[in-house]
């Protein structure tokens, strides 16, 4: 869908009218594109007290070929960087300007213990933040409040919370800014997911907090190809038709899965025409009739499958004291019930196979309710329920479960929105547009990536961070 405002305000004449108004200019925002670098320019690094995950973002920078610089905070990156083989300088903040603009800000919370070892992070941001690029990125790094040895440390983790939030909400020009917790013992496993955050994949992704944990699971991760991680994985999806279930199809095939799409029998033209352009698989079912769960197993019973992503779902709005008795359940039981019964069937069956991916699709109205929106909050809010509530069971057969929770996204459904609530909806968060379908694929195939194996029972809202909800 067409937003006019931000195609208006990013012309020449509309960017002048704009400036001499006031009016806001929401940024265009730099999406991946195959034909373009992933990875580029300058990182700035920063660190609090004993920094525990320097060598692992040496990795990382190493791995992804960028440039970095140390801030006067992070005095250890300079030697480090050399013994990795990296290029890299210090950041002057008298002269930032020769440094041209800054791609990413870093910086290592980890080894923060008590709120008055705070201090480092203010200078490193007021000393860096208006170095920062359009479309920039800020990753804070921390351990898990709830891990944390002592009051005083839990205290102090939980304060890089409102830190990055805020960050998010200042730095505007498409910039995102997401914090990281790293378990003890997981700092092997984060390179996934900061290669996501620091990518233009997670270009509508801001304000998030993500757990890393220790890899579930026995043996080995397996090896995989960064360029394309999921070859040789198998993944269903659906509500794979058209729309945001289109767009995930389209972008886990590109990471290299095959992908079995599922509509209903009525889509099936659509369907068709989706997996034929991804060489993947149509299957027509009707996933709330009692009889799915089972020919789905059924389906990818000779194969099986890696990955599944529970797309599908419907709304019927009504305020509760006028829905049906049938507009509830139909909401209830496409986007949440059919589920359970499918990963019942699949888990039992051992057709999603062990080390495999489970990606619910939530939204924000489950985070923050809506009007007229009891049956779908109550469905969406259920899915987080099932994230949270499985991830321990899971974890010993190294399945991870996880969800995303849309904003307002671009869609055909958002389309028909009244304009007014329409445009409230685009400007309500700190990129003041509405997202893309692929922004919500893209966060689904980080999460379905072989080095996420770190992170389960997480929600993950693609909202540019909504100031609802939040």
């Amino acid at each position: 869908m067409n937003d006019s405002y931000l195609n208006f305000v990013n012309s020449p004449f509309g960017a002048r009218l704009a400036r001499s108004l006031g009016l806001p200019k929401p940024e265009v925002l730099r999406r991946y594109r195959a034909d373009q670098p992933e990875f580029d320019g300058l990182i700035a690094i920063g660190a609090g007290r004993e920094p525990h995950l320097l060598d692992a973002l040496a990795n990382l920078v190493a791995g992804i070929g960028m440039t970095s610089v140390a801030h006067e905070s992070a005095g250890l990156w300079v030697p480090l960087a050399h013994r990795h083989g990296l290029m890299t300088g210090r950041f002057e903040a008298a002269e930032s300007g020769s440094h041209g603009k800054l791609t990413a800000l870093l910086f290592d919370a980890s080894g923060i213990e008590d709120s008055s070892q705070l201090e480092p992070l203010h200078g490193f941001f007021h000393d860096t933040l208006r170095s920062l690029g359009k479309c920039g990125r800020i990753i804070v790094l921390g351990r898990p409040p709830e891990a944390c040895a002592t009051p005083r440390q839990w205290t102090a983790q939980r304060a890089l919370e409102g830190l990055t939030r805020s960050l998010g909400k200042e730095a505007r020009r498409g910039i995102t800014a997401n914090l990281v917790y790293v378990e003890q013992g997981a700092e092997t496993g984060i390179e996934a997911t900061l290669r996501f955050f620091l990518s233009p994949r997670s270009a509508y992704v801001s304000g998030q907090v993500v757990r890393i944990g220790a890899r579930a699971g026995t043996g080995t991760m397996p090896a995989f190809d960064w360029h394309q991680p999921l070859a040789g994985r198998r993944a269903v999806v659906t509500g794979a038709a058209r729309g945001i279930g289109a767009s995930i199809a389209s972008v886990l095939a590109a990471e290299g899965a095959h992908v079995i799409g599922i509509d209903i029998p009525s889509a099936r033209e659509a369907l068709d025409a989706t997996m034929r352009q991804l060489n993947g698989t149509a299957l027509a079912f009707d996933i709330a009739a009692p009889e799915a769960p089972a020919q789905i197993a059924a389906a990818l019973d000779e194969q099986g499958v890696d990955i599944v992503v529970h797309n599908a779902g419907i709304t019927k709005d009504k305020t509760i004291a006028k829905m049906t008795d049938a507009a509830w359940q139909s909401v209830i039981d496409i986007n949440l019930s059919a589920q359970e019964r499918i990963d019942d069937a699949l888990l039992a069956a051992g057709i999603l196979r062990d080390g495999g991916r489970i990606i619910g699709v939530s939204s924000i109205s489950g985070i923050a309710g809506n009007l007229g929106q009891t049956n779908y909050a109550a469905s969406k809010a259920g899915v987080i329920g099932r994230v949270q509530s499985m991830a321990p069971h899971l974890r010993a057969r190294g399945i991870t479960i996880n969800a995303v929770a849309p904003g307002f996204i671009e869609t055909q459904m958002t389309a028909k929105i009244p304009l007014t609530i329409r445009e409230a909806g685009r400007r309500m968060n700190s990129m003041s547009q509405g997202g893309q379908p692929v922004d919500v694929a893209q966060t689904i195939a980080w999460l379905a990536h072989p080095g996420s194996a770190g992170v389960s029972g997480q929600i993950v809202r693609v909202c540019g961070q909504s100031l609802i909800g939040a």
